[in-house]
């Protein structure tokens, strides 16, 4: 399940203060472990039922980083979009994702350099309009310029 814009680039000529996109996505159990996969996180709280039923969390929960990557598809698809460069993200995970849950990431533009292409984005993500990240990523943003 995926509610997103539509991809592409918005140019640093064509940003605007507090532009927002979002995407939003169903984590999967398939998710998970080809998040574990790729990052070679295996932490059982993951990934076993019975771990994690013995953990804070009563279940498994995906990985922090997953959700955050999906911050980083709506960076690289859409605000700004295709050619973007990452420069730094902050992070801080306020509440557990679980498998089945519905995430939205959501980007919203809080400040533009356009001397320096540079953009500051403030991040969330959110389950049922609960927030269960949030963070700042500033980025450089492409410019007609360079085409």
């Amino acid at each position: 399940m995926l509610d997103n814009f539509p991809r592409g680039t918005i140019c640093i000529e064509d940003i605007e203060m507090g532009m927002t996109r979002h995407l939003r996505k169903e984590v999967t159990d398939e998710d998970i472990e080809m998040f574990a996969q790729v990052s070679t996180d295996r932490n059982p709280v993951h990934l076993d039922d019975a771990y994690a039923q013995d953990t804070i969390f009563e279940g498994r929960i995906a990985h922090g980083m997953l959700t955050a990557g999906l911050v980083s598809a709506v960076i690289g698809e859409q605000l700004p979009g295709h050619g973007t460069v990452y420069m730094g993200q902050t992070l801080k995970f306020l509440a557990p994702v679980r498998p089945g849950d519905v995430v939205t990431a959501e980007v919203e533009v809080i400040d533009i350099d356009h001397g320096k292409r540079r953009v500051k984005l403030d991040c969330r993500c959110m389950v049922a309009g609960k927030k269960v990240m949030i963070g700042e990523a500033t980025v450089l943003a492409p410019s007609r310029k360079f085409d």
